[in-house]
């Protein structure tokens, strides 16, 4: 199986369990591993065979306009179902960055979905 990777997609997102948090967009880094057969587009060199993964970022950059989330495995939850939907790969796996705690670099989830 071959693999598109996104990794640390800078993104604007309301999330956080107080209110008070999500009252204005905080900065979230993303990482998306696409699993997907890109083998015909390797020969024949058509996006049309592949998954364009600079359309997979534009539609990460505006999933939340207009939407809050409490919790970030909820979030990466939607993203893979989204990205599951939208562009048909035969799993993908999202990894949500939030920098909530000082002390640590970041706080992560990660999760891995399957195409049903």
């Amino acid at each position: 199986m071959s693999k598109i990777s996104i990794v640390d997609l800078g993104v604007l997102y309301r999330v956080g369990v107080p209110d008070e948090e999500r009252v204005q967009p905080q900065r979230l880094l993303l990482t998306v591993e696409i699993n997907f057969d890109f083998s015909a587009a390797a020969r024949t060199d058509l996006i049309a065979d592949t998954i364009d993964y600079f359309a997979v970022s534009q539609r990460l950059l505006s999933f939340g306009e207009g939407r809050s989330w409490k919790l970030i495995e909820k979030l990466a939850a939607e993203i893979c179902e989204m990205i599951l939907s939208e562009f048909k790969p035969e799993s993908v796996t999202v990894e949500v960055k939030k920098f909530s705690i000082q002390q640590a670099r970041h706080i992560s989830v990660i999760l891995t979905k399957m195409r049903n």
